[in-house]
């Protein structure tokens, strides 16, 4: 993280719990207009004159569709179509930022860096050179679409169609004006990391960590819903699984949001259960959970909290039903 970034946000109260969460002491979770620090995504700038067609054949998306005033989720594959890391992609004028989970950068530039070869394509992580932070206000977007992005001398690319939920890139100078513009200036008050994380779960939207890599294929993520695949684009790395999938019908799973009440959040990649499989075998599995906010209390079960989920659900009539976490006692799963 940027040195001056986080100076900036300790003297605005952040208290950093860990690498990637930040809380506030004067944070207002009922706020209308809030701004939010992001850390646990990374940047990794794709640059020359080879970039795109370096892309084009590693990820589900279709490059030639990504322009500066549109961006778009997507998915870096293994060569059986399973999920490496999700990603969202911006074109810049002379480059691409790849926005992906701070915990699989690495990997997936040490991937990228494997087909270079003698191309005019080079890799960088710039997450310590840019900040990121969100904004989320609870007004009308004018129907501005989903992923749509405007550039000057910041990047600000809409995550909603409904209400302004942006995702800021900015150069560490701007990052600190924009932040002190909009919190004296337009009235908005700091928000805890997770909360931001916790609007893209209600999204759908699909980041994945070290334990749900090489899980999934695209589609059981959603990302064909999300319009981070496509069917016309030609090869890439995973291209005939994920193309077998949709010809020959839907995908055995699905993103499904969902709810539990526990001590704790269930770990990625935990197995859900339904009563009746007397837990042989798992019809789902957490892709992330997060503490619901603006809770009341449990009366009867003070050290039980809520808990939304993403999880990956089989696509059956069985599914629905009586879905449960392996625990003592077992925890159950309420689809919303």
């Amino acid at each position: 993280m940027n040195q001056n970034w986080q100076h900036f946000l300790i003297k605005a109260q952040a208290i950093f719990n860990s690498e990637t969460d930040i809380t506030f002491t004067n944070a207002n979770i009922n706020s209308p207009k809030a701004l939010y620090p992001i850390l646990h995504l990374g940047i990794l700038k794709i640059s020359g004159s080879d970039a795109a067609k370096l892309l084009q054949g590693q990820i589900t998306c279709n490059v030639n569709d990504i322009t500066e005033t549109k961006s778009s989720l997507g998915a870096i594959c293994n060569p059986k179509g399973r999920v490496l890391s999700t990603f969202l992609l911006i074109k810049t004028p002379d480059a691409f930022l790849m926005m992906l989970p701070i915990d699989l950068l690495d990997s997936i530039q040490k991937k990228l860096r494997m087909y270079i070869l003698r191309s005019d394509a080079t890799l960088d992580n710039v997450t310590e050179k840019l900040c990121l932070f969100g904004l989320n206000e609870q007004t009308n977007s004018n129907n501005v679409e989903r992923f749509n992005t405007h550039q000057d001398t910041f990047i600000s690319v809409s995550f909603s169609d409904t209400v302004n939920r942006q995702l800021i890139i900015a150069d560490t100078d701007t990052a600190i004006n924009l932040w002190t513009h909009y919190s004296t200036k337009e009235n908005f008050t700091n928000a805890n990391s997770a909360q931001w994380r916790y609007l893209d779960l209600l999204a759908g939207i699909p980041w994945l960590s070290n334990a749900t890599t090489e899980e999934f294929i695209p589609q059981m993520l959603n990302l064909d819903e999300l319009g981070g695949i496509s069917y016309t684009k030609g090869c890439y790395t995973g291209q005939e699984i994920v193309a077998r999938t949709h010809y020959l019908g839907k995908a055995k799973r699905e993103l499904v949001l969902a709810e539990c009440l526990s001590a704790h959040p269930p770990a990625p990649n935990t197995n859900i259960y339904t009563l009746d499989t007397d837990f042989d075998q798992g019809i789902a599995k957490v892709l992330l959970a997060l503490p619901t906010p603006n809770q009341a209390s449990d009366q009867d079960n003070t050290n039980l909290i809520k808990h939304s989920l993403l999880i990956v659900l089989q696509n059956n009539e069985n599914a629905t039903h009586k879905l449960t976490i392996k625990a003592d006692p077992p925890i159950p799963v309420t689809l919303l």
